[in-house]
């Protein structure tokens, strides 16, 4: 039988005989790959070590300094031994499904009859069970099974999920399963899986995962199917990458939006309004702060701002292609009158169909279209802060980070052909300086075609071409910049460049993007006349900076902590006296500091200052400035910083030159 060739990563090339396994090309080459060896990378498919190689093929050893590829294998590996150790603990508990997630993994598993769900209780010796397994160094062997045979071993052992899900699979796909353990022998376990996975169990760090939760998940994610019991974990390489990880943990628990909003009496949510914010009056100050920042922002950059309606009837999402693509998610309304008597419908079910706008950009064509447009009109740029409604599942909300009801910084250019590139290049600048105004870094993707899409292929090419030419020419796709193209990661109707913010604690956010859009104006019939008198099609830039003001807000408050910069601060002083007598000069010093565009409370309470200030620290306020007796007759105030000690008194006029200038937002610091 002729050998096959390998070719290796230096480029070498290695001829072996058929059914050679890459684990055998690691011990050829050195005892050190040996040890070292997880799993291989077969022309771009990750396979386990010891499966047999039967072509000619690129191959690579994977190690753990290929970081992504081995937390993918080990987080796999710890969501079955997870599943393991419960069988083991809890018989006749029924295995599901177990995925590594981003950080870890869970698994979906059936109690036993009468046992009730598995609660976080019961975490700490599932953990010990899971340790055992790791210990014993468990071989992970890879076998085929019959489909028949294998549904047939499934359901006499009880594993009706598992039995169920092995029948649901395509014909031609073969079923595999892996043993932990030896094959066949008693005390091994078995699980359905297409793998791939680490040679042993004992390859994982048994101090590099902790389980974290548990959840109620149903089967298939079916609400009308049984609920399991999902338990999640974290699993990394080794303890100090898990340690650094529930640090961040913490430190993001300490910093939750949710939290932080309640404690600095910003906003609420409640269930008389799923998924949409109540904004109190200091969580709307920050509101407002933004909506002025980006007002000034997009009038300096030639935008004109519109306000267009909430509810549009569905015959312009239809022609849009929103209602085939997006009506799941959208909040439909009956088009009539409903019916006020005590019996019969509330609605009679003939009436046509209104929807709430899920997004602003059919409305925004359509204001385009009032009056017939020139190409000397263009760029044309609509700007909004516009409301919108998306039907989100309750279970997937979270605070205001996803949310029903948003308001968006959405603004759409229309603009012709030769003006894409020069327009996608100016709005990369804008977004540049507000991101580097709130003190962020971010990395920019390019998220090309879906599979699934509207517009034809050479339309598509010119796009994606526009948008890498713009960020080209704006010097960011470089690494520093984390430039990154994603393959089907675009809109069914645009490629799109995304901007993910990095925050404090290291986690990124997808915020801003621009899409380069072709085929919504041809589906609303867009057109201006073209300097040969002939209509044309203008290309529609639909682009966000902030994304969604509540979602944007949840990420300020989560990035300082609740510690606004004096700019964005809901109360940026507070006036707080020592004794009654001075009650008199701290309102004048409040009006003074109002006066001078600051957002100031007084704090008159006849309390002892050391519980005015613990107050107003844990309230995040930046400055607190104490007056007593002596700084009433003197007319200076005693300034105190949030997190500070120490407190300086000061004349009035040099504090209200000082705050005034701090409280400045840093767009009207730059030169005009």
């Amino acid at each position: 039988m002729s050998p096959i060739r390998l070719t290796l990563p230096d480029g070498s090339v290695r001829e072996v005989a058929p059914g050679t396994t890459a684990g055998d090309v690691a011990r050829a080459i050195g005892p050190g790959l040996a040890r070292a060896a997880l799993a291989a990378r077969v022309d771009g498919e990750v396979i386990d070590l010891e499966r047999p190689l039967g072509r000619d093929c690129a191959l690579q050893i994977i190690t753990l300094k290929d970081e992504a590829e081995a937390l993918e294998l080990v987080r796999h590996d710890y969501a079955h031994v997870l599943a393991e150790a419960v069988q083991k603990l809890f018989p006749g508990t029924q295995i599901t499904f177990g995925p590594a997630t981003e950080d870890g993994f869970y698994y979906d598993v059936a109690p036993p009859p009468g046992r009730g769900p598995f609660t976080e209780e019961d975490l700490p010796a599932i953990e010990e069970a899971m340790r055992a397994i790791i210990a014993a160094d468990k071989p992970l062997t890879r076998e085929e099974w019959d489909r028949e045979a294998l549904i047939a071993k499934w359901q006499a052992e009880g594993e009706t999920f598992k039995a169920e899900w092995a029948a649901t699979l395509p014909d031609d796909e073969p079923l595999t399963v892996y043993w932990s353990g030896p094959p066949h022998e008693q005390g091994s376990w078995m699980d359905m899986c297409r793998g791939p996975h680490l040679p042993s169990t004992g390859r994982l760090d048994p101090e590099a995962f902790r389980l974290t939760r548990v959840s109620g998940a149903y089967w298939r994610g079916d609400p009308k199917n049984p609920q399991l019991s999902r338990i999640y974990g974290t699993g990394w390489l080794n303890a100090k990458q898990l340690e650094a990880h529930l640090h961040r943990l913490a430190e993001a628990a300490k910093r939750d939006h949710r939290k932080l909003g309640r404690e600095m009496g910003l906003f609420h949510l409640q269930e008389e309004a799923h998924g949409s914010v109540f904004w109190h009056p200091k969580g709307y100050a920050i509101y407002r702060v933004l909506e002025d920042y980006m007002r000034r922002a997009i009038q300096a950059a030639g935008y004109a701002e519109i306000k267009t309606p909430q509810l549009m009837d569905a015959r312009q999402w239809e022609q849009s292609g929103h209602w085939g693509k997006y009506r799941a998610n959208m909040f439909v309304i009956p088009d009539e009158v409903p019916n006020t008597e005590d019996d019969g419908p509330v609605i009679s079910g003939k009436a046509g169909w209104m929807a709430l706008k899920p997004m602003n950009c059919p409305a925004h064509v359509l204001v385009f279209r009032q009056g017939i447009k020139s190409y000397r009109d263009l760029p044309l740029r609509l700007y909004e802060n516009g409301c919108c409604h998306r039907n989100e599942a309750h279970g997937a909300l979270h605070g205001i980070m996803r949310v029903r009801q948003f308001t968006q910084d959405d603004a759409h250019i229309f603009c012709r052909e030769d003006q894409v590139v020069d327009e996608v290049r100016a709005f990369c600048a804008l977004a540049d300086r507000v991101y580097r105004d709130f003190g962020f870094r971010y990395a920019i993707k390019l998220a090309l075609r879906p599979e699934q899409r509207f517009g034809s292929d050479a339309d598509w090419d010119k796009a994606e071409g526009e948008l890498r030419e713009a960020v080209v020419g704006a010097g960011l796709a470089t690494a520093e910049h984390g430039w990154e193209e994603l393959p089907g990661e675009g809109a069914f109707y645009a490629p799109k460049l995304e901007w993910h913010l990095t925050d404090a604690i290291g986690r990124t956010w997808q915020v801003g993007t621009i899409q380069s859009d072709r085929v919504l104006p041809e589906r609303l019939d867009a057109f201006y006349i073209g300097e040969d008198g002939e209509r044309h099609r203008p290309v529609m830039l639909h682009r966000a900076i902030f994304g969604a003001y509540e979602r944007f807000i949840g990420i300020l408050i989560e990035e300082y902590a609740g510690r606004f910069p004096m700019w964005l601060a809901p109360v940026q002083a507070v006036v707080a006296t020592i004794v009654s007598d001075a009650d008199g000069w701290a309102a004048e010093v409040a009006r003074l500091l109002a006066a001078a565009g600051l957002r100031v409370e007084t704090d008159l309470r006849n309390e002892k200052i050391n519980l005015k200030v613990r107050e107003h620290s844990l309230m995040k306020v930046p400055v607190l400035l104490v007056v007593g007796r002596r700084e009433a007759e003197e007319g200076t105030v005693a300034v105190r910083r949030l997190g500070e000690e120490r407190q300086e008194v000061l004349p009035l006029d040099t504090v209200l030159a000082a705050l005034a200038d701090e409280a400045t937002p840093p767009d009207l610091r730059r030169p005009s």
